[in-house]
């Protein structure tokens, strides 16, 4: 089979594309067909070595799949060979990754995509979302009726924050650049300001008038004590970016208000845990409100490019998909294209 693998750590180049043997799946695994996969900020950290996770090479890179069943092991029952699923959390913790023809995914980590949902739909908002569940419900505690300001709106994290907190019953604060404004209006936000703004925390103490219950910061800004100043009595602050950020915590105004700090990285949570998101995910895709804002299709052979791209931050907003060899070819017979939603349809994309 054909894979973007690595033999050693290092920078984009360091992947190479190339055939290597099929995997065998074990007593609890399935192998998967792989249809489409995609680059995470997080993929560059473990393939850099910037995050430290146990690596075997050769080591396929990736941690987001969409494909089909291959073959089941004797101990997996729910699945069979055909069905049409997904994953979100390969290619660590002594996993390999996800950009391969075949991949094996224990199957307390694979889930079902559901009906009309196209594989580079959920595949393009799997780690975004999944991540923004967790910082919104697993950390955050958020509830219906509550206030949560989202650090970061027009990035894909910050947008599924927004589709799930107002999907959830709470009135979104959005910060984000003039640019997407608009975009954030459309995924429900109630107010939306220009986080470049020199007045800024004063125009968040307006938009939010009794305090923010929630922050959550998917920029990695890490303005804590803007944060904290802003945030109610027993407010939560979520933090899950800046991998290299060092702030000074305001403890005084944190605990006379009875507020928390949560920090929480998506390659930390349980299966449990993404499982239960993967099926707040699912919902959302069938119910046609969760998709990606700009998804630009590539072969799989492009890895290192994409690996590039998204280091170097040329792709906010932008999710990019690399198909497999294994993947139905498109009806105009393309093997790279850009598909771009219009605005009119923005509340359902992330």
């Amino acid at each position: 089979m054909y894979a973007a693998y690595i033999e050693e750590l290092g920078p984009p180049g360091a992947i190479r594309y190339g055939e290597l043997a099929a995997p065998r799946p074990g007593p609890g695994d399935v192998l998967v067909d792989v249809v489409a996969t995609t680059v995470n900020n997080v993929d560059t950290f473990v393939r850099s070595g910037a995050w430290r996770t146990p690596v075997t090479f050769p080591f396929v890179v990736g941690r987001d799949l969409a494909g089909t069943v291959a073959v089941t092991g004797p101990g997996v029952v729910g699945f069979e060979p055909g069905d049409p699923v997904w994953s979100n959390s390969l290619g660590h913790a002594g996993r390999q990754g996800a950009a391969a023809e075949q991949v094996v995914v224990p199957a307390e980590r694979l889930y079902r995509l559901p009906r009309g949902v196209r594989p580079e739909d959920v595949v393009a908002v799997a780690h975004p979302a999944a991540t923004a569940y967790l910082a919104l419900f697993t950390h955050g505690r958020l509830r219906r009726g509550e206030t949560v300001v989202v650090v970061g709106a027009g990035g894909n994290v910050g947008a599924a924050a927004v589709v799930l907190a107002v999907a959830a019953g709470a009135r979104v604060v959005a910060t984000a650049s003039a640019a997407d404004a608009g975009f954030c209006r459309g995924l429900g936000a109630a107010a939306v300001l220009d986080y470049r703004d020199p007045a800024l925390a004063e125009r968040l103490h307006a938009a939010c008038p009794g305090g923010a219950d929630l922050y959550v910061d998917t920029a990695g800004a890490n303005d804590i004590e803007t944060a904290v100043d802003l945030l109610a009595r027993r407010g939560r602050l979520v933090l899950l970016a800046g991998l290299r950020s060092r702030k000074v915590l305001p403890v005084g105004p944190l605990y006379l208000k009875d507020c928390s700090i949560a920090g929480f990285a998506i390659s930390q949570a349980t299966a449990g845990e993404l499982a239960e998101a993967a099926g707040a995910l699912n919902r959302l895709l069938a119910e046609g409100r969760l998709r990606p804002r700009i998804a630009e299709i590539l072969p799989l052979s492009a890895m290192a490019e994409a690996h590039r791209r998204v280091e170097a931050g040329e792709t906010h907003g932008r999710r990019l998909i690399l198909r497999t060899e294994r993947a139905t070819p498109r009806p105009d017979g393309s093997s790279s294209d850009s598909l771009t939603l219009p605005d009119s349809i923005s509340n359902i994309e992330v």
